[in-house]
């Protein structure tokens, strides 16, 4: 019999935990079930018409061919532009990189400046894939639990766990999966402790846009000269514009650090899907209507799901200024029940057949994330079968 043997580079890293929800509640639905998926990170809405027109008029016009690496050079100067708009700052051709996906860009950002043992910052709760990326290069996730901060994470707490091996610094604002908005002042004093230790600042701003006001979208971006060359802003058009499943991200950063990204994917993907390029084009330049829509009914259902939440016995809940996730505290049901938050998660898949995430998959044991990309009815059965359960648990 042959027995398979991993690389040992895979030793440490874990299946996607929020991946692996999804395929059970798939799979619940084969059976057929009727399932509320509350742990899906990615808007329910379709993509919208002009991004689809644009698309299939790429595929009209024939343009299926490769493209360089980085992406065509009409979808990059698009990407500069929206920046530029944006945030003021006006980067070179040179410091963009196109990815398919966001995940793609971390991932292509940490292979190309890791070594192993180098350390890496990552606030917890953390986005499950950033330790795994860590992992795989063969770099060491030092986590910074935020819990007792409100989530907040700052320039003093980082510089309390520096070492001679810390290399880079991961930020996400607003944050997946605890809905948080680092605030910009925040952020630049990040920015000036990484500069003054010759660190480098990763800002993940795949929700960029999902901001509820008070609260205003923030770039790294728009950081003096002198702290922005050491930052990589990675972004992504899967969640603005609904485009989950086209795939198309996109990094700023030093050019150099640009051109080291560019040969890993020259040898893994090669280019972003080509038509997907045409179609995001469309995304930032076209009309931006959607957005506001999306953010509009985002934070509607916030607004019912966060009080809904705290109502429940022995769980709290802070409003999240960003993204689409609410993060409760169930620490109170767990020890009531004598369970942990991946026994209380599963119960609510296959007993109250509601899909969410346990927080200990974020780094924050005791904790669901539950997203609120879903319409508000599936979302209040959602909660009343969760709140069943909890009462059937005691």
């Amino acid at each position: 019999m042959v027995t398979f043997r991993r690389a040992l580079r895979l030793d440490h890293m874990q299946s996607s935990s929020t991946m692996a929800a999804t395929a059970a509640a798939a799979r619940l639905r084969a059976q057929g079930h009727a399932v509320i998926d509350l742990g899906a990170g990615e808007p329910d809405f379709d993509t919208p018409e002009n991004i689809r027109q644009a698309a299939i008029q790429a595929l009209n016009e024939g343009k299926t061919r490769y493209t360089p690496a980085s992406g065509t050079t009409e979808l990059k100067q698009a990407i500069a532009d929206y920046i530029a708009h944006e945030t003021g700052t006006r980067y070179p051709l040179s410091s963009v990189i196109v990815s398919a996906g966001g995940k793609q860009t971390l991932f292509n950002a940490l292979v190309s400046i890791l070594n192993p043992g180098d350390e890496v910052i990552i606030p917890a709760p953390y986005w499950v894939t950033f330790p795994e990326i860590v992992a795989f290069c063969g770099g060491v996730s030092v986590f910074i639990p935020t819990h007792e901060h409100g989530f907040q994470l700052t320039a003093d707490m980082i510089e309390r766990v520096l070492t001679p091996r810390t290399k880079v610094v991961i930020v996400n604002s607003p944050s997946n999966p605890s809905g948080v908005v680092i605030a910009p002042d925040a952020i630049r004093q990040i920015a000036e402790l990484c500069a003054a230790r010759d660190l480098w600042l990763i800002s993940d701003e795949c929700y960029y846009k999902f901001v509820y006001p008070p609260a205003r979208p923030f770039s790294a971006a728009s950081l003096p000269p002198e702290l922005r060359e050491r930052v990589l802003v990675s972004g992504s058009l899967s969640k603005t514009y609904a485009m989950t499943g086209w795939r198309i991200g996109y990094a700023l950063a030093h050019p150099d650090w640009i051109a080291e990204m560019t040969k890993v994917q020259s040898h893994s993907t090669s280019n972003p899907t080509t038509f997907a390029q045409w179609a995001a084009i469309e995304a930032l330049r076209g009309s931006q209507a959607s957005v506001a829509t999306m953010l509009a009914e985002y934070q509607a259902r916030r607004d019912w799901i966060v009080p809904a939440l705290a109502a429940l016995p022995g769980a709290r809940c802070r409003q999240p200024e960003g993204a689409f996730y609410a993060f409760p505290d169930v620490s109170g049901v767990l020890e009531r029940a004598g369970i942990r938050d991946v026994d209380f998660a599963q119960r609510l898949l296959e007993e109250a057949h509601v899909v969410v995430t346990a927080g200990s998959a974020f780094g924050a044991d005791g904790y669901l994330r539950i997203s609120y990309a879903n319409s508000l009815e599936n979302i209040r059965r959602g909660i009343e079968n969760i709140h069943a359960l909890i009462k059937r648990l005691g």
